[in-house]
């Protein structure tokens, strides 16, 4: 007889099923956890500690002779606080092991009193020295344990974030549940050929060695195999992204012969550079082909990048498409659009302007002309990005500072109108480990050298004592009919007392060091008329010094500009300084930058001493990078990728580079992860990068 299947009997959590189901969970954890980013049993598993500490040997006091780092197990006999005569707290507890006594002391660490009583059995590991009566620690590590519960001396501990509501124990023990009960459960994505290539376990053993080590040896092994898969699916997204860009739709091919190029080049008020040449060839290649260009052009600040974009716009009219410019500041918006208008004037090429701030006639007005082809070159800020910009056939989208937008508000303006060339612009060079890293899907072109008319820029570190040498320099700059800015790292002085505002620097200019002359201001709370405005009268001489936040550090272009005054400089990164900088070196004349700061560490003062070094922005870029890693400016947050847990592009870059060529090795020999060997890669690789590089429909 066949009995019919029982469904009332629970089935068992699933990798993918809520945390709080994990046996032996705790309700009052949800909040804490949530805190941390862990939902499902999954998350927890890869929760990855973010140090490791390491216990001494389990001894008896009774057998210790000398100061040793030691892990001792005893009952506390009593505790107690105090103060030194120098106002610090101390806690201290007297711990009775086997008859013999342990002093342990904290200072500055009150919150413990409140931890620990007479009468809970601890476990104390570090530093045991001998004194007279007893034996004393000072910091050690301690943890209270059960009655029953077994202690091991000479291990590596996994350290984890906290927040607020669970401790260390206790996360230590739901990760440790988490992995002897689901960790057989996780799938292999790695192929066994690759792991056995690479030197590296399975899964299961590299997410047991991880929360378990033996030794800190056994860390790094098994940290290897995460951090190894981890940019192994990075960079098989970004391949994957290149590979289905190359089949998508055809874009149109926009050949270059010399009768298009001589009435491009003839509308510059200059000969290209030879480096600018260079790229203008790169660019006419790639354009001229069905198959999208998908270019990043790379340069340092006043190189002439501009010029070349300008370049592959006109290629696109002359074809009779359109193509649009994105950038993302109005001000750097309503700049290009001006120099566009004067390289153009008397051409029969229509420009056209959209940004956040436009009346909603002028909006609906410049969509229209869009829909219908009378304008052929667009200008924009992110607005250009909206479901409500059409074209009636745009070829070329190029995006100006591609770091300041995220991934998928870029292709949102590809996805208008026909599948187009597509060109971003970075004037901040971008470290090589970084370029591999992120920017993988992309060829890329550089323009290391400006024109050579380009001026040199003199940068000092000022001496607090001497400011008001340099202002005074400054003063008779002014007065030969040169104009400068004077840079603040805060709008408001609210956020940190020990800053100077934009407004204290500008009141205390105007009332006082520059009062003799004309001072504007600008930031980024200002509305986008009054910004606009300011910036126009700078532009026009009609004032002499511009007050100003990093809102104009990129693309503003004021030739006659030749002095800045940067405030809190140790506030900047090393890459926002040199743009920063750049705008003193538009013009004809020498420009001259002094910075002032109160560096708090010695990176700091590294920092701000390579700048004032080195004016060269690739070499900058790379101290930086050195320095801080990747940092806000290429991170995934503006990249807008999920972030990376456990690799770290600058420690990590001989396996970015071993995991950029894996990956091209594997779509050469399976263009869309089609086969079985590769099929749980590319479902991690869907899973992670599908929605943010749209390669989910890949194959």
């Amino acid at each position: 007889m066949k009995y019919p299947e029982r469904t009332d009997i629970p089935r068992k959590p699933t990798l993918t099923s809520p945390v709080s189901l994990l046996r032996g969970y705790r309700g009052l954890w949800n909040a804490p956890l949530e805190k941390l980013g862990i939902g499902t049993i999954r998350d927890l598993l890869f929760f990855f500690p973010r140090s490791y500490e390491c216990t001494g040997e389990l001894v008896d006091l009774a057998d210790l002779e000398g100061e040793s780092e030691i892990t001792v197990v005893g009952e506390i006999e009593e505790t107690r606080t105090g103060r030194t005569r120098y106002g610090k707290s101390i806690f201290s507890m007297t711990v009775g092991c086997e008859g013999l006594l342990l002093k342990a002391t904290w200072f500055n660490m009150h919150f413990m009193k409140d931890k620990y009583q007479a009468g809970d059995r601890v476990v104390l590991s570090g530093v045991a020295k001998p004194k007279a009566d007893r034996w004393e620690m000072t910091h050690p590590r301690v943890s209270v344990v059960a009655e029953d519960a077994e202690v091991q001396g000479s291990q590596v501990l996994p350290v984890y974030r906290l927040s607020q509501g669970i401790s260390q124990p206790a996360i230590r023990k739901l990760v440790r549940t988490a992995v002897e009960d689901y960790v057989e459960e996780l799938e292999e994505a790695i192929p066994e050929l690759i792991r056995t290539q690479k030197g590296i376990g399975s899964i299961h053993e590299a997410v047991r060695g991880i929360h378990s080590p033996e030794s800190l040896e056994d860390v790094a092994h098994h940290r290897l195999r995460f951090v190894y898969q981890e940019l192994l699916v990075l960079q098989l997204a970004l391949a994957l992204r290149r590979w289905h860009h190359s089949i998508a739709n055809k874009a149109p091919q926009l050949e270059t012969d010399a009768r298009i190029h001589a009435r491009i080049t003839a509308r510059f008020p200059f000969e290209l550079t030879a480096a600018q040449q260079r790229v203008v060839q790169d660019i006419c290649d790639d354009m001229s082909d069905s198959q999208p260009m998908n270019r990043l052009l790379q340069g340092d600040v006043g190189s002439g990048k501009t010029v070349v974009a300008e370049y592959a716009m006109l290629l696109s009219v002359a074809h009779g498409h359109q193509a649009v410019m994105m950038a993302p500041t109005e001000i750097l918006a309503q700049q290009h659009y001006r120099t566009l208008s004067e390289d153009l004037q008397n051409s029969r090429v229509s420009i056209g302007l959209l940004t956040g701030s436009m009346t909603a006639g002028d909006r609906r007005q410049v969509l229209d002309d869009l829909i219908t082809g009378e304008i052929d070159l667009l200008i924009g800020t992110h607005s250009v990005a909206s479901e409500e910009v059409r074209f009636k056939s745009l070829a070329l989208v190029v995006i100006d500072e591609q770091h300041k937008f995220g991934v998928r508000q870029r292709m949102a303006v590809r996805n208008n109108g026909l599948n187009p060339h597509y060109l971003v612009m970075s004037a901040t060079p971008i470290p090589r480990t970084i370029a591999m890293g992120m920017f993988a899907d992309l060829d890329i072109s550089t323009i290391r050298k400006g024109p050579d008319h380009q001026q040199p820029v003199h940068t000092y570190l000022g001496d607090p004592a001497e400011r008001e040498k340099w202002w005074k320099f400054f003063r008779a700059q002014l007065r030969k009919g040169r104009q400068g800015y004077v840079i603040a790292s805060t709008v408001e002085r609210a956020t940190r007392e020990d800053l100077v505002s934009v407004e204290e620097i500008y009141e205390g200019l105007k009332s006082r060091i520059l009062s003799d002359f004309r001072i504007g201001v600008v930031h980024g709370k200002m509305s986008p008329a009054d910004k606009e405005e300011t910036m126009r009268q700078f532009h026009a001489r009609e004032l002499d010094v511009l007050v100003a936040t990093s809102v104009i550090e990129v693309g503003v272009n004021v030739p006659n500009a030749s002095l800045m005054t940067i405030e809190d400089a140790q506030q900047f990164g090393l890459a926002q300084l040199h743009q920063l900088r750049g705008r003193v070196r538009r013009g004809h004349h020498t420009g001259y930058v002094c910075v002032f700061g109160a560096p708090a560490n010695e990176e700091a003062e590294h920092r701000l001493q390579a700048f004032v070094d080195t004016l060269d922005g690739f070499e900058l870029a790379e101290i930086d990078f050195d320095l801080r890693g990747p940092g806000d400016l290429f991170g995934t947050k503006q990249h807008g990728m999920p972030p990376l847990r456990m690799a770290d592009l600058r420690r990590d870059r001989t396996i970015v580079e071993l995991a950029r060529d894996d990956a091209q090795a594997m779509l050469e020999s399976d263009p869309g992860l089609q086969s079985t060997e590769f099929v749980k890669l590319r479902k991690q690789v869907l899973r992670r990068y599908g929605r943010v590089l749209d390669v989910g429909d890949v194959g």
